[in-house]
């Protein structure tokens, strides 16, 4: 069985970073960021998986997987994630079709917590009950993601029910994109820096914690895709896969930055450098919903049952 991505998928990657590359260039006012949302709707990225009769592509998880690796890449601010890789399966069919067109924007609530809560019109809750999305926002280490408690006014059923495999695999999807930034950072660094004549890529101190980044990166990616994989075919893997793969992306992603920062020496601890921000998307990444440890008891829990 072939598992390398079709053309067409290789193309929605390459384009989407293009064109996010050039909306949220590394020397962005990252204070006044937009999230460009009629224009992902245009671009049929809110729609990947939704119906075509329903104004969708009709294509499945993998797009939006691809997607979702790219917007971390890029390090997107807002809520495709939380509409896209999280709500999206409770919706009905007006609800999918009024998101394809960039119409709503959804969260759902995770532990009490409910990401993006002030960037959205409404949230799922109370497993499978939609609210309008109001209440108290509270700032988190990326302050792109804050978190917020919902405040319950009336609220009305939905039709669909919650993957969790697909929220994990789409946390996944994304520091898979992270990591993989934050080791292109770490390279042309060391590639360029010199001491004593020298790039500074060649010490061994160096290049072993690249060589580290790069395989965590790799494997990261392999687990990340086999759980979107998974959940775009209803595989009865989808649950452990998801589980492996947010688990170890997520602390992929965050070893990623750190060994990316320390290999920049001093530049790489400073406020100027994009690092710090890839560090704290990874950081709320790595702290949302079930931490790497708990997900990988979940792992050894289903391989001794």
């Amino acid at each position: 069985m072939d598992f390398s991505f079709t053309d067409e998928q290789q193309e929605l990657g390459r384009e989407a970073r293009r064109w996010l590359a050039e909306r949220y260039p590394l020397d962005r006012d990252w204070e006044a960021e937009e999230d460009h949302w009629s224009e992902l709707a245009e671009l049929g990225w809110l729609g990947v998986s939704v119906a075509e009769e329903q104004g969708g592509a009709g294509l499945g998880f993998v797009e939006e997987a691809i997607l979702l690796e790219e917007l971390g890449y890029a390090l997107y601010p807002g809520p495709y994630l939380a509409t896209v890789g999280f709500a999206l399966p409770w919706l009905g069919p007006e609800q999918r079709a009024r998101v394809a067109a960039g119409e709503e924007r959804w969260s759902v609530e995770i532990h009490g917590l409910v990401p993006w809560l002030g960037s959205v019109d409404f949230v799922d809750a109370d497993r499978g009950t939609a609210y309008p999305a109001a209440g108290e926002q509270l700032p988190t280490v990326d302050p792109t993601r804050p978190l917020g408690r919902l405040e319950r006014g009336q609220g009305s059923p939905l039709p669909g029910k919650r993957s969790l495999p697909r929220m994990r695999a789409a946390d996944a999807c994304e520091a898979v994109g992270i990591a993989q930034r934050a080791l292109e950072f770490g390279i042309e660094h060391v590639s360029s820096r010199e001491q004593f004549g020298r790039p500074i890529g060649v010490y061994q101190a160096v290049s072993h914690a690249l060589s580290d980044t790069y395989a965590d990166v790799e494997l990261a990616r392999s687990l990340a895709y086999w759980a979107a994989w998974c959940v775009a075919t209803g595989d009865e893997q989808a649950a452990v896969a998801a589980a492996a793969a947010k688990s170890f992306a997520a602390e992929a992603a965050v070893a990623a930055c750190e060994r990316s920062i320390q290999v920049h020496g001093g530049t790489g601890f400073t406020w100027e450098h994009p690092l710090h921000r890839f560090y704290k998307r990874a950081l709320w990444l790595e702290g949302f919903g079930m931490r790497p440890a708990e997900l990988r008891l979940e792992v050894a829990e289903t391989l001794l049952a």
